[in-house]
């Protein structure tokens, strides 16, 4: 499923959620008092963007799992450490932890010039208590698009930084913000972020595949030499996605027409920047607590691509 079409249906599904917290009040006969306290309780599942660094995620039925977790963290740290050095060469920092049904989920991020936001899942013995070093595991393919995503930044470090400039530009200029780095280091696990977008890669992609090989095989090798390995040929601007999420700078705010007209005019027009397929997304300035989620019914956004 690609992330446009996960976004959407994520909206709606909340959207039915909802609607039906609200429809459940009405059948029951309960009065104004009772569907304005439903109100508030949806708006307490929200955080302004600004604050929110994560506080309040969850995992289903990791309570339990999470004490448990926190009891032993260096223990937890540790295998994950060891897991990416491992498996991937990658030396990571551990941010934060939270309990699944199975064990616990570790936030990590990745230390070297290839940067990235990834996650491994540490399962725990209930009955013991044991935290089960050996058996490590990542969501299949999920690292490998993070240090993808990580050579996409580094072999266009120009182009990125342009986009980075840009965006700067239009949170000092306009009345909207974008995430906190903190959120991103403690739920965000998602390949290479940044406050005001995300990127989302193609394990099809073959323009960068070449890069990956080499990286992977050497982590030392010289960026010019990567930059060579590069078939730009074969790129493709779908297996290269740009999520930009802007949200509102003020609460009980609509997200703007006109920002959203403003970054899809400029990102068509500007030149030098990344190739790839832009999703811009204006939301309003809540953060779902529990899961990071900024898009909803109210969000607005567009596609744009950019092949040359």
């Amino acid at each position: 499923m690609n992330r446009k079409n996960k976004w959407i249906i994520y909206g709606i599904g909340l959207s039915l959620l909802l609607g039906g917290c609200m429809n459940m009040d009405n059948a029951n006969g309960n009065g104004v008092d009772e569907k304005k306290n439903t109100q508030d309780e949806v708006k307490d599942q929200y955080a302004r963007v600004q604050d929110y660094k994560g506080e309040g995620y969850f995992l289903n039925n990791g309570d339990e799992n999470d004490k448990i977790a926190e009891s032993k963290r260096s223990e937890v740290e540790k295998a994950v450490k060891d897991f990416f050095l491992e498996k991937y060469k990658t030396e990571v920092k551990v941010h934060n932890l939270v309990g699944n049904v199975d064990g616990v989920t570790v936030f990590v991020e990745s230390t070297g010039p290839v940067h990235f936001y990834s996650y491994a899942i540490v399962p725990i013995n209930k009955g013991t208590e044991e935290i089960m070093t050996k058996e490590v595991r990542t969501q299949e393919g999920e690292v490998e698009r993070g240090i993808r995503e990580g050579l996409y930044r580094l072999i266009f470090e120009e182009e990125f930084k342009n986009l980075d400039t840009y965006l700067e530009k239009v949170v000092s200029e306009e009345d909207v913000v974008g995430r906190t780095v903190e959120s991103l280091q403690n739920v965000g696990g998602s390949g290479s972020m940044t406050p005001y977008y995300s990127m989302s890669s193609l394990k099809s992609d073959e323009a960068i595949q070449p890069v990956y090989d080499l990286y992977m095989e050497d982590h030392e090798t010289a960026i010019d030499t990567l930059k060579k390995a590069y078939e730009g040929d074969s790129f493709n601007p779908d297996s290269l996605r740009i999520n930009i999420m802007l949200f509102m700078e003020e609460k009980n705010v609509d997200p703007s027409e006109t920002v959203m007209k403003r970054v899809v005019k400029d990102i068509e027009e500007m030149s030098a920047l990344p190739k790839g397929t832009y999703r811009v997304a204006v939301n309003d300035n809540g953060v779902h607590k529990e899961s990071f989620e900024g898009f909803k019914d109210n969000s607005i956004e567009q596609e744009i691509i950019r092949n040359e």
